[in-house]
């Protein structure tokens, strides 16, 4: 019961503090803390882990998506020029 509480308090001072900031540590956290309590009452343990992998997670995600926009917004401009070729008679 005390892991339970104690994931909580560390939740809820993440929460207010870094709310920006947060993408992916809650979600981690929460996960973290049961899977440390379960793992043998280790929930600060595993709340603090799963909220540094879950943000690890989210920025990497961040990254990826934004690479991702900018290589299709790049390759839009060059079709547009194109002629079309299948109203060519072969």
């Amino acid at each position: 019961m005390k892991a339970l509480v104690g994931c909580a308090a560390i939740i809820i001072a993440l929460a207010t503090v870094t709310s920006a900031d947060a993408k992916g540590c809650i979600k981690g956290a929460l996960v973290g803390g049961v899977a440390g309590h379960y793992a043998g009452h280790h929930g600060l343990l595993g709340a603090a882990t799963g909220c540094i992998i879950g943000r690890h997670e989210a920025k990497r995600r961040a990254q990826l998506k934004k690479e991702q926009d900018q290589q299709g917004h790049s390759d839009q401009p060059s079709n547009v020029d194109q002629p079309n070729n299948a109203d060519q008679p072969k």
